[in-house]
């Protein structure tokens, strides 16, 4: 196991298997020293276990710990591609999509989830710039998506 790996594991959580694409798509690709993730959804067991808008079905805080799990579910997509997540170099970007109602404002905070993981297992390689975008709808009504671009070593 990883490093970063034992540093999820320390914080309660694990890295998932790969989520199977939905469609037409890779997981994650690498060009050159960098790997690009897909969207990732907050996917446990092949279903999203919490669907709607935030704002209204799904609260703030509940949507942060799903874009925890969003998260997890990229950092696996990237060790599909490298094969060992301790060869990342620095997150480079973090983009986070929030579907949301259209009075909430609070994108940034719900995208907090995947930095502040992002922070907590990488440290220093995991400062990274950042959008948090509230969008009408998501894949299979998940209230989440997160994509992350990293630079890798090797």
């Amino acid at each position: 196991m990883s490093t970063v790996e034992d540093k999820i594991a320390a914080l309660g959580l694990k890295l998932p298997e790969v989520v199977p694409p939905l469609a037409t798509y890779q997981p994650a690709v690498r060009s050159g020293a960098y790997v690009f993730t897909s969207g990732q959804l907050p996917m446990v067991d092949g279903a999203v276990p919490v669907t709607g808008k935030v704002g209204a079905e799904v609260s703030a805080e509940r949507a942060k710990e799903l874009a925890v799990t969003s998260v997890l579910n990229a950092l696996a997509a990237v060790k599909s591609v490298v094969g060992d997540l301790d060869r990342i170099v620095r997150v480079v970007k973090i983009v986070g999509f929030v579907a949301s109602t259209p009075d909430f404002t609070g994108q940034p905070g719900v995208v907090n989830g995947a930095s502040e993981l992002i922070g907590e297992v990488l440290g220093e390689k995991g400062a990274h710039a950042r959008s948090a975008v509230g969008v009408a709808v998501l894949p299979l009504d998940a209230p989440v998506e997160i994509e992350i671009q990293v630079e890798v070593r090797g």
